[in-house]
């Protein structure tokens, strides 16, 4: 992974929470966590991650030809609520609790977070388009979009 290496740059070490807050701040249980930080100190060992080597992670989970990068980019904006350019692992744990143990109004809140991307605390039009664009290039080639460009509605 000489790639994410040289895209992380210096390496600047990052000491997440104690368990016990992250517990608090989270809805899951001290072992999860453990699991979960090992695994994120594997890929990225200095306890954080930027956006160019979270988009190659990422991609990773999607077919071969999609193109990730800029749903990535949102999803990453989403996780970096603090806004510094880098996820901490807290970062990542706090958005993952939401989208996998939170209530129905803390998911719609965090996809309302996704889709607002200047973070104005409206969705336009572009923006969904911006996000709905992001989506099919995930898809790959597989799924073109039926309905053109130009069509109004």
């Amino acid at each position: 992974d000489s790639e994410i290496d040289e895209l992380e740059g210096p390496t600047v070490h990052y000491k997440p929470e104690a368990i016990e807050t992250l517990c608090q701040l989270t809805k899951f249980n001290k072992r999860e966590l453990q699991l979960m930080y090992r695994g994120f100190k594997q890929e990225c060992p200095s306890g954080m991650v930027k956006e160019e080597t979270f988009k190659i992670i990422y991609s990773q989970f999607f077919p071969r030809g999609a193109d990730a990068s800029q749903y990535a980019h949102f999803v990453f904006n989403t996780f970096d609520q603090d806004h510094t350019g880098a996820i901490t692992f807290t970062d990542f744990v706090i958005g993952l609790s939401v989208l996998s143990r939170g209530s129905l109004q803390e998911k719609l809140r965090w996809t309302f977070n996704l889709y607002d991307i200047n973070g104005d605390g409206y969705i336009t039009k572009d923006e969904l388009a911006r996000i709905v664009k992001a989506v099919y290039d995930l898809m790959g080639k597989a799924v073109e979009p039926m309905v053109e460009e130009n069509t109004t509605r």
